[in-house]
């Protein structure tokens, strides 16, 4: 009797072992990734808002952010460059976004947020187009 149950035991020792082994490698990188992205009120200010109108520099599609940066005029007549920030790419196209959307050279208009430590850095709530169409940007504010 005791040999088929010895042989047993191992097994079940070494399977509940490696269960334990995953489940708290689990448990141990999954605050890495919760705390890689930031919440909005960490970066934004709600009480910040924004509407500036320019012409896009460049277009960033990529995780875990897409970004739009737009040339504006301030009011010294200087040209600034604001880096915008938007939701995932995933998040952009189910709300219509293609990566053509918006091309160099495109005048649009952005409504949003300001960064709390960036002065030419926000948050995008919406994209009004050159068609004059408004496309929402899938921001984090909102969550």
């Amino acid at each position: 009797m005791c040999n088929s149950f010895c042989s047993i035991v191992p097994a079940i020792f070494r399977a509940r072992l490696l269960l334990c082994v995953f489940g708290l490698t689990g448990i141990a990188v999954t605050p890495l990734t919760a705390t890689a992205h930031h919440a909005f009120a960490a970066e934004f200010d709600r009480n910040q808002p924004i509407e500036i109108t320019g012409k896009v520099s460049k277009v960033e599609w990529m995780n875990p952010h897409a970004r739009i940066y737009v040339d504006v005029t301030d009011a010294n007549g200087e040209t600034v460059n604001w880096n915008l920030e938007m939701g995932s790419p995933n998040g952009l196209m189910r709300r219509g976004w293609r990566r053509d959307s918006l091309k160099p050279g495109d005048a649009i208009t952005i409504t949003g947020w300001r960064a709390r430590n960036n002065p030419l850095v926000g948050n995008i709530d919406e994209v009004i187009m050159p068609d004059g169409s408004k496309i929402f940007a899938d921001t984090s504010a909102n969550n």
